[in-house]
């Protein structure tokens, strides 16, 4: 008798045990999750940040407090509160964040493949094109979805993006020629799109922008009008040219596996299809804030121009081996680089934009 006792005081203070670490409120089958999320860029300025804090994050809350009978929180690190630009993919790699939105452009040897729109300049300037292009790569080689699972325990929530690049200057020009010698700063994997124009290419990221402008460090910076904006670029740098490099589908929004694999089952979905909600939001937010970020830019005082069809496509031209480069880079690496940039190229097409140059691939 005594010894029935002990077992099942000891069976219950097991369970209560349990109840306590799984955060248990209200029934037995009601939980309360938090999960930490973040990005390194602020929100507000960064388009992709903006929509994880006013799209996701309040979708995700509502969708499982109404579908489910467990209640969902979250601890949000824009900023680099958490982690910064360059760390975190490693940050929810390592469980520092449950969920993290980042550019993969930060990632050159990790994610080289992933940016792939990079690799195709002068592509569709409507981010909603672009986004769609993405996705039919991401569809179509499943490699680029995996290698988050398989390389780096985390799940690939949704894709976002930067909208149209340009470039802004400290100093006005006239000709393409004008650029050679100067100092331009950009993610990175942009940064062979100055080769063309002989200016001198200085890896740099968007929260040193404003200073590094200001001091001298570059002077200029290859930027998409939401972001030029929204740091005030166009204060130490006030002439900005509408080139049209092209949106580019290369941010991503992950969540590390253990925890996800730790959620009920009706929480993983709502969260995967919340997921593919923010996807599907990128383009036309990118398209908002470039038209938003063109006007804003003209408000303040910035000098706007429009760099001629012409020389834009002979800037074009003067890329033309770099995607089948860049898809032999990866190969080399063991990635499906061919294949995948073949599928860009092959998407765009599909979508009915005119390149200003043909790309091609063997």
């Amino acid at each position: 008798m005594k010894t029935d006792l002990l077992r099942k005081t000891g069976l219950a203070l097991a369970a209560v045990s349990a109840a306590v670490l799984l955060g248990v409120s209200g029934s037995a089958n009601a939980e309360k999750f938090t999960l930490r999320i973040g990005a390194g860029h602020p929100n507000g300025p960064a388009v992709y940040v903006a929509d994880v804090a006013n799209y996701f994050v309040p979708e995700a809350k509502k969708r499982v407090a109404a579908e489910t009978e467990h209640e969902l929180e979250f601890v949000e690190g824009y900023g680099g509160a958490i982690a910064g630009v360059a760390e975190t993919l490693e940050a929810v790699q390592n469980g520092i964040l449950d969920i993290g939105a980042y550019c993969m452009c930060f990632e050159p040897a990790k994610l080289f493949l992933h940016n792939f729109p990079y690799y195709a300049p002068f592509g569709p300037q409507d981010s909603v094109e672009q986004m769609a292009a993405t996705r039919a790569v991401y569809d179509k080689v499943p490699w680029l979805t995996q290698v988050f699972e398989k390389e780096y325990k985390q799940k690939l929530l949704g894709l976002h993006g930067w909208d149209n690049y340009h470039l802004g200057t400290t100093d006005p020009w006239d000709t393409v020629a004008d650029l050679k010698g100067v100092k331009v700063g950009g993610a990175g994997p942009n940064l062979p799109w100055l080769e063309y124009a002989g200016a001198v290419p200085v890896q740099s990221t968007l929260p040193d922008g404003y200073l590094s402008l200001q001091t001298g460090v570059y002077n200029g910076w290859l930027m998409f009008p939401s972001a030029y904006l929204g740091f005030k670029f166009y204060e130490p740098a006030p002439h900005y040219t509408q080139i049209g490099f092209g949106a580019m589908g290369v941010n991503a929004l992950t969540m590390n596996m253990r925890k996800f694999g730790k959620l009920p089952e009706d929480v993983q979905k709502i969260l995967l299809e919340v997921g593919m909600g923010y996807e599907t939001q990128a383009g036309k937010s990118l398209n908002a804030r470039q038209q938003s970020g063109l006007e804003g830019l003209e408000k303040v005082g910035a000098k706007l121009k429009v760099l001629p069809e012409e020389a834009r496509a002979g800037w074009a031209a003067s890329l033309a081996e770099f995607p089948a480069k860049q898809a032999a880079e990866a190969d080399g690496r063991g990635m499906p680089g061919t294949e995948v940039m073949k599928a860009y190229l092959s998407a765009v097409d599909d979508s009915g934009y005119a390149w200003p140059h043909t790309y091609v691939i063997d």
